[in-house]
Order: structure tokens, then C-alpha cells, then sequence
């Protein structure tokens, strides 16, 4: 007489964090066993590693480093690795295809609103709003004044995108919108469309009264934005960066803009993120709006890059493709990277969205 079988155990999955918007942390806890980071403040690398043990999958944000380390804490089990989060620079992607993990993002969901955040920069740096809100708040408005806070039109200007991806093309369309003509650089791609047309990027920087900079984190485009490069753009131009802190050179955007070099700069990303220090001089020049990296923060869209990293989790550990692996890189475990340890269900069209 056989006994009772036993139950496997549930597959292992970490969150990075803990209030995640939107239901699919509770779905992925309805299926594995999940646990999730439970501090006020982001955990350190030592406490990721320490979180991530035994898991097959792991749902990390943007801002967590997953390095050789990270992945061999987590122990050979570990199948995929889910970012809510377009950009990767934060992976070491050599690494974790040497262990035979899938490492997925969250392209398509974010463009939009992200969009929305670099057209409010241009409109906020272009026409000096963020200056002229700081005086009133330090009780500076007077009388009436044909100079005061003067900036410049959006209307009629030109705007050159670096970077021609997803983000960028829906900027292209706002800016239409708004009566600006575009212009972008890809280093690869050299075809003009229906929206934006091609030049060479020293044209761009030299002719765009607005350089709004969409390009990832790489070796090749790190500091790619510095003092030669400013003193290429017009002195009356706008810089906008809501690619990623360390493509614009920080030290050299501040001496363009204190030296009257540059019209103005908005950035929604910075070196070493968060910032906290109310000293800090990027927050005290002027000419500069900073938002702390609220591109895609809007409740849906927050929402969405969770919903679509669990999915991928979901995928992977199902033994099946997952739907948004980084690019060129495979969506599920390379030959001989461990197999699912239960049966699990196929997730029904609500479960995945």
C-alpha cells in the first residue's frame, strides 16, 4: 500500500520591496512562496543577498544592482531575474547568461508617461518655471515686471532627440503637438520617419534648441554628454535628461549653465541616485529643474511594470518564453539550468494580464 504523496515545495520567489502597486505581488504569492523586503529603506547589497537565497525567481527594481554576487547568492536554482524597469543598467547581463538566467524588463508599458515628464521638463526648464516658483515661495513677487522670468518659446523650436527608442518617438509626437520640429540621432538606425528626421549628432547638438537625451547606460554613452558637447549647443538651448544619471556630465552641465553657456537643463535622473542632500549644487542653480526620477509615476504605469515583471516570472517558471527578456538575450534558462520543481498551472487570461 503506497502512502500519501508529498507535497513539493512551492518554488521560492523574492521582492526586492514591499508595497508594490498593483495585484501582481498577491498573485505571485498565490502560486510561490514569496518573500518580499520589509525595511523602510532600500535593502543593501548584503541584505539582497541575504533575501534572495534558494529563489528561482527574483522581482527587483531598476535600482537594485544585480551583480555576479546577487546571482550566486541566490544558488543554482535560480531561473529568471524580473526588473520593473525598462532600463538595466544595473545588471550584469555576461553574468547571469554564464549561470543560464533569464533576465527580463519592462519595455512598451512606461514610454507615455514617461514622455510626459520630458516634455513637463522642457516646458519647466524652457520657460524658467521652476525659478519663478522658488521666488514665490521665498515671498519674491512684486510688482509686476516685463522682465521678470523671462524664457523661451517652445513653439518653433527645434528639438533633437538622442536616442530614437520608444520614450523618444512618444516625445516626438508630443512635441508636434506643441509646434516644435524634431530632429534625432541613433548611431544605428539612419532613417528619417513621419514624425522626427535624422542627422549626424554633432548637427544635432549644434541645431536643436532642445537636446532631450533618451539613450541607455552603456560604456559607449557614459559621460557621452560633457563639455565639448555643451559648448557645441547654442547658449540659448535646453538640455533634458530622462535617460539615465551619467550619460550628461554633472560638473560640466553645471559650469555651461553658470557660465551662461547653456539656456537651461531639466533632469529627471542623476549619478548615484537618490540624492539627499538639500546642499546639493545641482539643486541650487537656477537654470536647472531636478526631479528625483518620477518618469514613469504615474499609478497605472507603476502598476503595469510590476504586472509585466510578474508575468515574466510566471513565464519562466512555467517552462515557458518569457515575454520581455532583455534585448538579445534569450527568454528562457540556457540547457541545463534546474527545471521547475511542481506542477504549476498555466495562469488564466486574467491572471496574466
Amino acid at each position: 500500500m503506497s502512502g500519501t504523496p508529498v507535497p513539493r515545495p512551492r518554488p521560492r520567489v523574492a521582492v526586492s520591496r514591499t508595497g508594490l502597486p498593483g495585484p501582481a505581488v498577491r498573485r505571485l504569492a498565490a502560486r510561490y512562496d514569496v518573500t518580499a523586503w520589509e525595511g523602510t529603506a532600500p535593502p543593501t547589497s548584503a541584505e539582497l543577498g541575504t533575501l534572495v537565497r534558494g529563489c528561482e525567481g527574483l522581482l527587483v527594481l531598476g535600482s537594485d544592482r544585480v551583480d555576479a554576487a546577487l546571482l550566486d547568492a541566490a544558488g543554482p536554482g535560480l531561473r529568471v531575474v524580473a526588473l520593473a524597469s525598462m532600463g538595466y543598467d544595473g545588471v550584469d547581463v555576461e553574468a547571469a547568461a554564464a549561470r543560464g538566467v533569464v533576465v527580463t524588463h519592462t519595455p512598451e508599458v512606461l514610454a507615455d508617461t514617461t514622455a510626459d515628464v520630458s516634455m513637463a521638463l522642457i516646458l519647466m526648464a524652457r520657460r524658467r518655471l521652476g525659478a519663478s516658483m522658488d521666488a514665490l515661495r521665498r515671498g519674491e513677487w512684486g510688482a509686476f515686471r516685463m522682465d521678470a522670468f523671462l524664457g523661451l518659446d517652445v513653439q518653433g523650436a527645434t528639438l533633437g532627440l538622442i536616442g530614437y527608442g520608444q520614450i523618444a518617438k512618444a516625445l516626438a509626437r508630443r512635441a508636434a503637438g506643441f509646434g516644435m520640429r524634431v530632429q534625432h540621432h541613433h548611431p544605428r538606425r539612419k532613417e528619417d520617419d513621419e514624425l522626427s528626421r535624422w542627422v549626424t549628432f554633432d548637427e544635432l547638438l549644434r541645431t536643436s534648441d532642445v537636446v532631450s537625451v533618451h539613450t541607455p547606460l552603456t560604456p559607449e554613452t557614459a559621460g557621452m554628454i560633457g563639455t565639448p558637447e555643451l559648448a557645441l549647443m547654442k547658449p540659448t538651448a535646453t538640455l533634458v535628461n530622462t535617460g539615465r544619471g551619467g550619460i550628461v556630465d554633472e560638473d560640466a552641465l553645471l559650469t555651461a549653465l553658470r557660465g551662461g553657456k547653456l539656456h537651461s537643463a531639466g533632469l529627471d535622473v542623476m549619478v548615484d541616485e537618490p540624492r539627499t542632500d538639500p546642499s546639493d549644487p545641482l539643486f541650487a542653480e537656477p537654470h536647472l529643474v531636478v526631479l528625483p526620477h518620477v518618469g514613469s509615476a504615474t499609478e497605472a504605469t507603476r502598476a503595469a511594470m510590476v504586472e509585466l515583471a510578474a508575468r515574466n516570472i510566471e513565464a519562466v517558471l512555467d517552462g515557458e518564453e518569457a515575454p520581455t527578456p532583455l534585448p538579445g538575450t534569450r527568454g528562457r534558462p540556457a540547457q541545463g539550468a534546474t527545471q521547475p520543481t511542481t506542477n504549476r498551472t498555466t495562469p488564466t487570461a486574467s491572471q496574466s494580464g
